[in-house]
Parts: C-alpha cells; structure tokens; sequence
C-alpha cells in the first residue's frame, strides 16, 4: 500500500510528482530545491542558504508523514558545482545526528539555472 504525503510546509511539486510516497514503513522524499514555499521562489545567497531551505522543506515533508530527520536512512546530494561541497556538507551537518544516514553526492546539470543544490532522501518510519 502506498499513499502521498502533502504539505504546503514545502514547496509545491512543478510536475507530475508527489512531494513524497509513504510505502509500508518508508517514506521517499522528492528532490528538493532551495525553493520557500511561501513565495514558489529560490532563496537568495547561494549553496549555503539553498542548502538550508532545501533540508527545512524535507523536514516539513516528513513530519507531514508523521517523520522526522532522525529517521532518515538514505540521502541524495545533486550539486550544481562541485566546488560547494564544503559548504553544502557544514549546513547538511546541522541537520543530521550521529550516525548520520548513509549519502551519495555528485555533481549536475540542472535544467533550472538557479538550482543550485537538489536533495531527496529515503526514511524508514514504522506507522505508529
């Protein structure tokens, strides 16, 4: 059994996705961008401030599927340019406690130039 998760918390899907899929006892988040659900608009700053929102609309996400971080197992990390990853990872360390879940980073091209970092990540969060 699967279902969607919605939020307004976070930001609208721009296509024919869900925000996140709850799936038994996981939840599979949607990339997500650096985008402030209350103005549909990219914040201003760069990798750092991106980064930042991106990880408050997943959070927004898995607590309107009744998660958290803390029960996030896997993440994606897409980075614009690679040369951010210092920084994308000082702000992603904020967000995540020992142990941290397990991550994969690389390097894109994004359709939408001021994409500067897409993040999606899988939870394991037993229906309570």
């Amino acid at each position: 059994m699967r279902s969607a998760v919605k939020t307004d918390r976070a930001p609208k899907p721009a296509g024919p996705y869900s925000q996140a899929i709850r799936a038994g006892d996981f939840i599979y988040v949607a990339g997500q961008g650096g985008v402030d659900p209350s103005t549909g608009k990219f914040v201003e700053g760069g990798v750092e401030e991106q980064t930042r929102q991106t990880l408050k609309n997943i959070e927004a996400i898995l607590k309107a599927a009744g998660s958290s971080l803390d029960e996030v197992v896997k993440v994606s990390v897409f980075l614009k340019d690679v040369k951010d990853f210092q920084t994308m990872n000082k702000v992603y360390a904020e967000f995540f406690k020992a142990p941290p879940p397990a991550r994969t980073t690389v390097g894109v091209s994004f359709v939408v130039p001021e994409m500067l970092v897409e993040i999606d990540v899988v939870a394991y969060s037993p229906k309570k």
